[in-house]
């Protein structure tokens, strides 16, 4: 059975789902104004994988991952740049999907934007207002009663009064209580008219944390699964979420919440406060995607990621061994050939093999992904070292669902897992031209000058290009 780590219990429990063999799962997403960094790309990869391992397991699965299209920092962007918000919104919504769909991260099955989802926004506030758990302003905004809540600070771990104002919480003179937090906002007089919508408290725009809510609950119930999201939402906004959600309903918002690991540089967070961080666009230039897809995987997803591009070239180097462990055995054997060409998809996994099941015992212990990494590198072992056509079967079933070897082997050693400048920037040969240099150096070897055919090489080598010859012919790698 699949035992996940609760964070609002801080125990490993059982998932059971609300309805059996149905999991419903919410992501919190993207404030679409700038970039993609390191941090967006692990909560996008970990939550694909997540999703992928429900459905492999059986469950119907209804993913939703939010996007956030109304902000103060996009209102604040979008004045900088003279366009309007949703010019805005929609080309970093666009360079997003771009960089999920290079990670190989699976589309949800809904990707809902908060400006479609006001009035159910309105509609959970006026709720509240009739809880008695939220009150208007005199500043115009309406904002939640935290201390009404009874429940509040269960997510946190910490007590109303352990909490005090700091970082994350503003302090506002208008606010019954410093804790409290804005549910609608009044609109300002030098914000644009696309940021304010007609309401009974008066025009404005909704606040971050109740956006979730409704987006949540209306794609999939009062009460959802899964809610998941990185460490730095767990407070406030997860626990604002919980308090806004269960005083408006009346139930149980989540059943069980799931928080990944910082992304860190130095030991510090990375973030774009610190100005430490990293665009997947800018690690896409040095690194391929697939090696930022494995160099994620390799922590548990709970756990510091410590970037470096020592441990991303790392991450290269191993991913290269799996490959280069396919490309080995196919080129051996004609049955692991054949299993190479077939669908990963093809044939069911046998969870009874031995590999499969620890695999399996892996990742249901709480989505144990560096565990069941370390059953793929066996497996790669053993199809290097007996070309066996079941061993290659099961390398690509298994690493398929966590998104990895999907490419054909050979291509893949040959470009090397480099980024899409490193190898113009190293000024290495393309294709065409390390082809042409094979050639001169066959014929170089029949007519017997084997100096001009160290030559090229050693030339070759001093590029990147590493020469392999076998029995079938010279073939090449970049290095």
């Amino acid at each position: 059975m699949l035992r996940l780590y609760n964070t609002l219990t801080r125990s490993k429990e059982e998932f059971v789902p609300l309805e059996p063999g149905r999991a419903r799962m919410y992501v919190c997403g993207m404030t679409v104004y700038d970039w993609c960094h390191v941090g967006h790309a692990r909560v996008l990869v970990v939550f694909d994988v997540v999703q992928r391992w429900l459905r492999a397991s059986g469950y119907q699965v209804t993913y939703v991952r939010n996007i956030t299209d109304i902000d103060d920092k996009i209102i604040r962007r979008a004045v900088e740049n003279g366009e309007t918000m949703r010019e805005l919104t929609e080309r970093f919504i666009g360079f997003m999907h771009e960089d999920a769909d290079a990670l190989g991260v699976q589309r949800p099955d809904h990707e809902p934007r908060a400006t479609q989802y006001v009035p159910q926004m309105l509609g959970l506030i006026d709720r509240l207002e009739k809880n008695g758990l939220a009150y208007r302003a005199a500043d115009g905004d309406v904002n939640y009663s935290v201390r009404r809540f009874g429940g509040y600070g269960r997510l946190s771990g910490k007590s109303l009064d352990d909490l005090r104002a700091g970082e994350r919480v503003s302090v506002d003179d208008a606010k019954q209580d410093p804790l409290d937090f804005v549910l609608w906002k009044a609109a300002k007089a030098d914000e644009p008219d696309e940021a304010r919508w007609a309401s009974p408290f008066g025009p404005g725009r909704p606040g971050w944390h109740i956006e979730c809510s409704a987006m949540a609950t209306s794609l999939l119930g009062k009460t959802i699964d899964i809610h998941g999201g990185g460490a730095d939402l767990q407070f406030p906004h997860h626990e604002n979420e919980i308090a806004q959600s269960e005083g408006a309903l009346g139930c149980q918002f989540v059943r069980y919440w799931m928080h990944n690991g910082f992304v860190r540089v130095d030991d510090e967070k990375m973030s774009k406060s610190l100005g430490n961080f990293f665009t997947i666009r800018e690690v896409l230039k040095k690194f391929d995607a697939e090696v930022v897809r494995l160099f994620i995987l390799r922590a548990h997803y709970r756990s510091p990621l410590n970037y470096s591009d020592a441990h991303l070239e790392d991450a290269r180097q191993a991913l290269l061994r799996l490959y280069g462990a396919l490309d080995a055995a196919a080129a051996a054997d004609a049955a692991a050939r054949a299993a190479l060409a077939a669908p990963a998809g093809e044939a069911p996994i046998d969870w009874s093999a031995p590999a499969a099941a620890r695999f399996r015992e892996a990742m249901d212990d709480d989505f144990n992904t560096p565990i069941a990494l370390s059953v793929l590198f066996d497996l790669a072992a053993e199809a290097h070292r007996s070309a066996s056509s079941q061993a290659v079967r099961e390398l690509r079933q298994l690493a398929g669902l966590l998104g990895l070897l999907a490419r054909d082997p050979a291509e893949v050693r040959r470009s090397g897992l480099h980024g899409s400048e490193a190898a113009i920037s190293a000024g290495a040969p393309d294709d065409a031209a390390i082809e042409a240099a094979i050639a001169e150096r066959v014929a170089a070897k029949k007519a017997k000058d084997w100096a001009e055919a160290d030559r090229i090489r050693d030339a070759l080598s001093v590029q990147g290009i590493v020469l392999e010859d076998g029995p079938g012919g010279t073939t090449w790698r970049r290095a």
